[in-house]
């Protein structure tokens, strides 16, 4: 096999990955509202980041007896720290203001990373076409069908101002974690540095925002109440999405990448819709039916490519076999 056809396969399998990232990340957004009604936000973050790093460590060990030339093993575990410092402060705002931002305003300015990741492709030198432009513009006007709808109910406020933060924080952690596969790091081990990261330093925050600001003292009764909720965030949307996201960004574009795990807002209103039996408003349809005409577009480009190649090389062996 051609090292361009395994690029391709690549590629397309490591978009599938981005896309399972969006349905754990989307299916989870229900247990992170829950786990937050019985402790506060670091303590959240503490212990499901513990969890996902902790269901990594037999992975790694797994899948590096088995490889024949495993990745750099501190090389890996110096992104992930600094990846566990970008994934920590994006995730905290986040918990912060969803303990008074609501769903829709959550999932529309946390989603505005689409347009931000190409804007930092602008600074760093990364071409950006403008086919995928175009798909950026379509996702945010999906975006806001989705979450806002046409009756405009918005209103700036302080959790709003977190949000932004957030949604920029994740925009560098989708940039990061494009540049630390060109460097050739081992995901899994990256993936559980980061978490291991993350735990520490929320760790410290604990008392002074959890129990003096937001007066949510972490007890064992409490923690219990949230376990169910904190094992699906810790061990299926960090252990598992955050780690389909280091492998699947690799030779993807990074705007490209962004739009696909902007569906999780897609994927939150359909399993709501399916799940816990919400109605879907005409809204929402439109928001999920322009998102996905986004996405597909964003995606044409590389497949008229590899169509192309793939008529290329037909019509290369056909000529071949005339000659001979």
């Amino acid at each position: 096999m051609s090292d361009r056809k395994k690029k391709e396969r690549l590629v397309f399998r490591n978009t599938i990955l981005l896309f399972m990232t969006a349905i754990i990340w989307g299916t989870s957004f229900v247990a992170q509202s829950a786990g937050m009604e019985y402790i506060g936000p670091f303590t959240f973050s503490v212990i499901r980041y513990v969890l996902g790093g902790t269901v990594l460590i037999p992975v790694i060990i797994f899948l590096r007896r088995k490889q024949e030339k495993p990745a750099d093993i501190m090389l890996s575990i110096k992104y992930g720290i600094g990846c566990g410092i970008i994934l920590c402060s994006a995730s905290n705002f986040q918990q912060m203001a969803m303990l008074k931002a609501s769903a829709g305003k959550a999932g529309f300015i946390t989603a505005l990373y689409i347009i931000l990741v190409p804007i930092l492709g602008i600074f760093m030198r990364k071409r950006t076409s403008p086919v995928i432009w175009l798909s950026v513009i379509l996702a945010v006007i999906g975006l806001y069908f989705l979450c806002i709808g046409r009756s405009g109910n918005y209103s700036f406020e302080m959790s709003d101002l977190q949000l932004l933060i957030c949604s920029l924080l994740f925009s560098f952690h989708i940039v990061y974690v494009d540049n630390a596969n060109s460097k050739g790091v081992d995901g899994v081990v990256m993936s559980s540095a980061q978490f291991f990261t993350a735990a520490v330093i929320s760790a410290f925050f604990v008392v002074p925002v959890d129990v003096c600001v937001y007066d949510m003292i972490p007890r064992v009764a409490l923690v219990k109440a949230a376990l169910p909720a904190l094992c699906y965030s810790g061990f299926m949307a960090c252990g598992v999405a955050y780690t389909l996201q280091i492998v699947g960004q690799n030779e993807v574009n990074p705007t490209v990448a962004s739009l696909i795990m902007s569906l999780e807002s897609v994927v939150s209103a359909i399993s709501g819709f399916l799940i816990l039996h919400q109605k879907l408003t005409v809204d929402e349809l439109v928001g999920c039916f322009v998102m996905f005409a986004a996405i597909m577009l964003a995606e044409m480009p590389a497949g008229a490519k590899a169509s192309r190649r793939r008529k290329r090389r037909i019509a290369e062996k056909e000529l071949k076999e005339r000659l001979e």
